[in-house]
């Protein structure tokens, strides 16, 4: 199945309504075909379970995805990257590619998609953390937070020295402290990570309360 087929399906089961209501949701940032998520997985089986096959990542495909006006193909490319047979495939070098893909049509849906293709990375080979502390300085506010919210999944495996490295370059006094998306990826981070460890959470609040923004302490003590 080409990826061209699924295009088609989409194409025929846009919904024009649906389509203005999540643009508007986005800000009318990118146009739409209207299609709910778990029909987009549903129209996408087929071709993501053939494409998992494959013996290497088709980057081609994702950066022709990246292309098409509709946000569905985005979406669609970040489904594709984040198959359990297609993650283990990434390596280091794929950091590079995946840097492309944030700061290009960036928006909150795709960065926090590919925060987790990196987190992949970074669980698979360990010195992929230099290049998230790296993005954790960016010229690039949506580098950063995908650096800052790349561990949200990892529970234990979380290194909490690295995420407070992370956030404190980010504080009160860093270029983008006052960015919503930033401050809110750092209470977004903090508050994944104080279901397992809320002590650590709790202590890295009471020493840095005065650098953090009302919004990452909110966010950050939801469960504390």
């Amino acid at each position: 199945m080409d990826y061209s087929e699924v295009i088609n399906l989409f194409k025929q089961h846009s919904d024009l309504e649906n389509a203005a209501k999540m643009a508007k949701y986005q800000k009318n940032h990118f146009q739409f075909y209207g299609i709910s998520t778990p029909l987009r997985r549903q129209l996408s089986k087929e071709f993501l379970k053939e494409k998992a096959l494959e013996n290497t990542v088709d980057w081609d495909f994702v950066f022709k995805m990246w292309q098409e006006e509709q946000r569905e193909c985005q979406y669609l490319a970040c489904d594709y990257l984040l198959l359990k047979k297609v993650s283990p495939k990434l390596t280091l070098t794929d950091l590079e590619k995946i840097e492309k893909l944030v700061i290009n049509k960036s928006w909150w849906d795709s960065v926090d998609n590919l925060d987790a293709v990196a987190g992949n990375i970074v669980q698979n080979y360990p010195q992929a953390k230099e290049v998230m502390l790296k993005w954790s300085l960016a010229d690039n506010f949506w580098l950063r937070r995908l650096a800052i919210d790349h561990q949200l999944v990892f529970k234990e495996k979380t290194d909490h020295h690295l995420l407070a490295q992370m956030i404190e370059n980010n504080l009160s006094g860093s270029t983008f402290d006052k960015e919503f998306f930033i401050n809110k990826a750092i209470g977004w981070s903090l508050r994944e990570y104080s279901k397992i460890n809320p002590a650590w959470v709790q202590h890295f609040i009471e020493t840095h309360e005065e650098q953090m923004n009302r919004l990452s302490i909110r966010e950050a003590s939801k469960y504390l």
